[in-house]
């Protein structure tokens, strides 16, 4: 078939965009349901770090009584950053907040990193910031942590090149659920660097880099309200940062980026925090429950955690086999499937009653019959 003159006069794709490897999200409940041949109601869905128990009640009255939506949210976010001043406990002028956590990465990166920059990142952590590095056209170096997953710092520092412009930490890490510790943090921000330290699961370990941020201008704190708040449907997340760069990112963000919805739940939320801390008390009490558990199983070994989530190692080369199984009785977790994670899933929190199914799958699956 002849191109028609508009397909052959059309540019050439960006070479570094079509080389791109998606990151792989998580999939509806529907489409779970489908592989697993079973109904969308019968579906443990663990794989999202998603918060069980939903968003305040308050929430959905506030949408639903909310008169405004036929505007477009205040571009200047200036109520959203007066709340967000008390929940981090930073001046306004230091607080951006975006379409989750997701777009203030994004944006960080188009800030710093070009064609042939890089950024450096302790592995295995969130796929997020490679991905969106390599949307700029830049490279994420990976600097392998050590065998209990802690970062190796003077790795981290001889990674560093010329063209290196952001390191990126993430405390809990994901998915390994272990933090970063503060003379680590202080040691990488000293290299004078950008360090972004995602706090995506601050409130269930309760350690923060935010009073590092008056001694650093390099350093910026990210946090959500996908985990704590159950609001990840919404897509908030907030950053924290040297008022100069929050000014910056602000002159470059979308307009409307964050929509009404989300800001109406978000301070609906804070409102609440009282409320909803005590769902993360929940789970983080159901965490421990679940590491218990999972400990007296033979041949799993569960790796403590900070935050809502589990990574378990399974037995050497049996992870594929016991994922599958685990989707055949309707339980979805997180899996790898290649390099040092070809071993490990990774269990996000939830109710009592599909912790008990989770332990129940993964006895059964770490025995030795791993069939579907």
């Amino acid at each position: 078939m002849t191109q028609s003159k508009t397909t052959q006069n059309m540019p050439s794709m960006l070479p570094h965009i079509q080389a791109l490897d998606t990151y792989e999200g998580v999939d509806p409940m529907e489409v779970m349901a489908e592989r697993a041949g079973i109904s969308p109601d019968k579906i443990i869905r663990l794989n999202g770090n998603e918060n069980p128990y939903g968003p305040s009640p308050k929430v959905a009255g506030a949408l639903g009584s909310y008169q405004n939506f036929n505007y477009y949210p205040d571009p200047g976010q200036r109520s959203l950053r007066r709340v967000l001043s008390g929940y981090l406990n930073v001046d306004q002028e230091m607080i951006v907040a975006g379409n989750g956590s997701d777009e203030l990465i994004d944006l960080l990166l188009r800030m710093y990193v070009g064609v042939g920059d890089n950024v450096i990142i302790p592995t295995p952590t969130f796929g997020m910031y490679s991905f969106s590095a390599g949307i700029c056209g830049g490279e994420a170096i990976p600097v392998e942590r050590d065998e209990n997953f802690e970062i190796d710092l003077e790795a981290m520092k001889a990674a560093i090149t010329p063209k290196s412009k952001i390191i990126f930490l993430t405390s809990p890490n994901n998915p390994t659920g272990n933090i970063v510790p503060e003379s680590q943090t202080r040691a990488l921000l000293d290299t004078g660097m950008i360090v972004v330290m995602d706090e995506a699961y601050f409130e269930f370990c309760g350690e923060t880099a935010i009073p590092l941020l008056s001694e650093y201008k390099n350093l910026v704190v990210l946090r959500t309200f996908s985990k704590w708040a159950g609001l990840a449907g919404l897509r908030i997340g907030v950053g924290a940062m040297d008022p100069e760069l929050a000014a910056t990112m602000m002159a470059m963000k979308p307009p409307y980026n964050v929509n009404l919805a989300a800001e109406v739940a978000l301070i609906t939320s804070l409102e609440d925090t009282p409320g909803l801390l005590v769902r993360v008390k929940q789970i983080v009490a159901e965490r421990d429950r679940m590491m218990e558990l999972l400990g007296k199983i033979p041949n799993l070994t569960p790796w403590p955690s900070r935050a809502n989530f589990i990574l378990c190692q399974v037995p050497e080369g049996q992870g594929q086999a016991i994922f599958d199984g685990l989707c055949s009785r309707g339980i979805f977790l997180r899996y790898w499937s290649s390099g040092r994670m070809k071993d490990f899933i990774r269990t996000s929190i939830g109710l009592p009653s599909e912790t008990d199914a989770v332990v129940q799958a993964f006895s059964e699956l770490c025995g030795g019959n791993n069939a579907a």
